[in-house]
């Protein structure tokens, strides 16, 4: 009789969490070739195999207000998952991110007898550190991205595996952008602008007409500039669109593309970015960038309230100290974006600066990630569900 696959639950709550879950199933497969993944998932993920029970999308909410706004829908999909997983528990779960979603389902299947995995540590490094302890009572061990963060979980004897960021293993070390103006058939020396205003819905609606207008004021400027606009979804798509028709925008050039951020990135002389997984792909790619962010009143009022660190972009964070400019909420204003953004075509100084910067990050971070992963899952998994897997190479 030969054993049963692995049955492994896994939730990832925005598109972030759907790339690095993307690579750990991908890398799991090598080792686990008849395993089964279940639970709530993106396209990445589901291109891997996965089963998805509920449309990632519904969980990509940021912010306190609006995580409100949209509590019922969520708690319902949690109850739901909750049901599911607790009346045939998997061999494992896994956490991806959405630390507010996923801790408590953890805690719940971890006191069943489920092992349980968080992989990416929720940002205690950034805000008031209460939640460690709540992350000790729900997780067997967490997987972090950042060479900083497994000191701040041993201090509390939790569990820890350092896995660096699968970005920094994907993307090159060294300047992709003549191959990337190649593909996207772009001239050499015409100045492109990447406008990345946020991979979620929520984030759309706060970023898009600013980041349009900003547009519109270094076209002013620079008539001859271009700007790349990568959409992560249909829907985050039809949001950009429906902002530049509100802003009367059809005559600037602005390219609307479906995916291809690393190639619109790549491609850039600068960055303009809502804060978040997209700053760290924008450093990796050694891009000069301006951070911008705007959120809900009450919910940039409770986060200024918690902070302690002094910027809040992860290529800031990473380097310990202002690399690259940020402009938050009231700040986030077009001229600003617009001046801080030209400033970076004429300043190569600058520019070589924070390129090296960069590159440091980027040497940091690389760690051969998805197979670092897979195997701290190997080791968490119960010996029937592991029994035909693969060994790892010698």
């Amino acid at each position: 009789m030969t054993s049963r696959g692995a049955r492994i639950a896994m939730v990832a709550g925005e598109a972030s969490g759907d790339l690095l879950a993307g690579h750990l199933i991908g890398a799991l497969r090598g080792k686990l070739p008849n395993a089964r993944f279940f639970g709530i998932g993106g396209p990445k993920m589901i291109r891997q195999g996965f089963e998805t029970w509920h449309p990632l999308e519904s969980l990509a909410v940021r912010g306190y207000a609006e995580v409100l706004r949209h509590y019922r829908e969520i708690f319902g999909i949690r109850r739901d998952l909750k049901r599911r997983l607790l009346a045939e528990p998997p061999d494992l779960f896994i956490g991806v991110d959405a630390p507010d979603f996923n801790l408590t389902l953890e805690r719940a299947l971890k006191r069943r007898g489920v092992p349980t995995i968080h992989y990416v540590g929720p940002s205690i490094w950034a805000w008031r550190g209460r939640r460690i302890h709540s992350i000790g009572k729900s997780v067997s061990r967490i997987l972090v991205l950042f060479p900083f963060e497994p000191a701040l979980y041993e201090k509390e004897n939790i569990p820890v595996t350092y896995v660096g960021h699968p970005l920094a293993d994907l993307l090159p070390l060294e300047d992709a952008r003549a191959p990337a103006r190649e593909l996207l058939g772009i001239a050499p020396q015409r100045p492109v602008f990447a406008l990345l205003p946020g991979s979620r819905q929520s984030e759309l609606e706060y970023m898009a007409d600013t980041f349009i207008a900003a547009a519109r004021l270094i076209h002013q400027s620079l008539p001859e500039a271009l700007f790349l606009a990568p959409m992560a979804t249909r829907e985050t798509r039809l949001l950009f669109e429906a902002a530049l028709r509100r802003g009367e925008a059809g005559e600037l050039p602005i390219r609307l593309l479906f995916g291809h951020a690393h190639e619109a990135m790549a491609a850039s002389d600068a960055v303009l970015a809502a804060s978040g997984t997209a700053t760290l792909e924008a450093a990796l790619l050694k891009r000069p960038m301006v951070i911008a962010y705007r959120m809900a009143p009450l919910t940039c009022w409770l986060m200024r309230r918690m902070a302690y660190l002094p910027y809040v972009g992860l290529p800031n964070v990473l380097a310990g100290r202002f690399v690259v400019p940020e402009f938050l909420q009231e700040e986030a204003t077009p001229e600003n974006l617009a001046r801080a953004l030209l400033g970076f075509l004429s300043d190569q100084e600058s520019r070589a600066r924070i390129a090296e910067a960069f590159r440091e990050i980027h040497l940091r971070l690389r760690q051969n990630t998805a197979e670092k992963a897979a195997e701290a899952v190997l080791a968490l998994l119960p010996s029937e569900a592991r029994k035909n897997a693969v060994p790892a190479a010698a």
